[in-house]
């Protein structure tokens, strides 16, 4: 077991002096961040108001009900607003009127929608007298945000086959592969030392993902089990590649190519119809998608995750054993 950790904390530190690598380790938190700023939430609405503070108060507390506001220090600052890049109406009093300040380039239902809620408030109508009911299906997520974080925890598990590959090459560029093999240590020992990065990338990169975008309530053991037999095909194929070539881009532009499946197995799901899906069933990524699916939504039970690890594990094996071959050749 020392021998196991002593070539995982070999790859770590080899890992933190390549750019490439250490990309690939941070690429969790750098997407869980810009998936942040660029999906908004479904609470956030698409009308923004600007008001001088402490003009009207009590106006300012009704239209955030509707609206996100801001509250600026004066006209001029109200102006400067108004006129940047993005879309926000100013309201301010003017002689006891109360005005609609816009660019006007501003869309027509804006500016409608505006003037519907300064009338709302001057008329205190309130908006829970309202003789509406509202039914949803209980979503509290944007659906843009969960596609694109399922995506990502695919991604997550095939780079961290690609780490494996380089860190392989490094090892064959050092020519220390065919000095472990007379070492203490077997061969066995090797592939598992060599295959822990592959695993903790997957964990702690999807733990961070979901964490950092909002879905911290999720199944942890259900996240663990689908990133782990998720990962398998990564490392079989990250094995193989970085026994096979002599270089850190040609194992990264190899890898690269498991991209298309796995984006192949995301646009069968969102955009084919259920009579299509079948076609997709071989692929293992096809059921990680829809595992990591139900667990974004918190719909996933225990059997459904234990069944889609086994359609994830059955093809996963056959690709170990076709590929075998090649890992142990390229490990002599």
């Amino acid at each position: 077991m020392k021998k196991i950790i002593a070539i995982f904390m070999r790859d770590i530190k080899s890992n933190t002096r390549d750019f490439i690598a250490m990309y690939i380790l941070l690429i969790p938190f750098i997407f869980g961040v810009i998936i942040n700023l660029l999906v908004p939430s479904v609470n956030e609405t698409t009308l923004n108001f600007a008001f001088i503070e402490g003009e009207n108060p009590s106006q300012v507390e009704y239209l955030e009900n509707f609206a996100k506001i801001t509250l600026v220090d004066d006209y001029q600052a109200l102006e400067e607003r108004v006129n940047r890049r993005d879309e926000v109406v100013g309201i301010f009093n003017d002689d006891g009127l109360y005005t609609i300040l816009v660019q006007g380039n501003e869309s027509e239902q804006t500016n409608k929608f505006a003037k519907a809620l300064l009338m709302f408030e001057q008329n205190d109508v309130d908006y829970k007298d309202a003789n509406a009911n509202i039914y949803d299906f209980g979503k509290t997520v944007n659906p843009m945000k969960s596609l694109f974080v399922n995506l990502l925890l695919l991604m997550i598990g095939v780079l961290g086959g690609m780490l494996i590959g380089i860190n392989i090459v490094e090892e064959k560029v050092d020519n220390t592969i065919s000095a472990v093999n007379v070492t203490p240590i077997s061969r066995v020992g090797f592939i598992i030392g060599k295959s822990i990065i592959g695993l903790i990338l997957p964990i702690y990169g999807s733990f961070a993902l979901v964490y950092l975008t909002g879905f911290s309530d999720i199944n942890v053991l259900q996240l663990i089990v689908l990133s782990l037999v998720g990962s398998f095909v990564g490392i079989v194929v990250g094995f193989f590649e970085g026994t096979k070539n002599t270089d850190i881009m040609e194992v990264a532009a190899s890898i690269k190519a498991l991209f298309i499946p796995v984006f192949g197995c995301v646009a069968a799901i969102e955009f084919l119809s259920d009579k299509w899906q079948w076609l997709f069933y071989w692929l293992p990524w096809y059921w990680v998608y829809k595992g990591n699916g139900a667990l974004l939504a918190n719909e996933a039970t225990w059997s459904q995750i234990g069944l889609y690890s086994l359609f994830i594990m059955i093809p996963s094996v056959l690709v170990f054993i076709y590929l075998k071959a090649g890992i142990k050749k390229g490990l002599e």
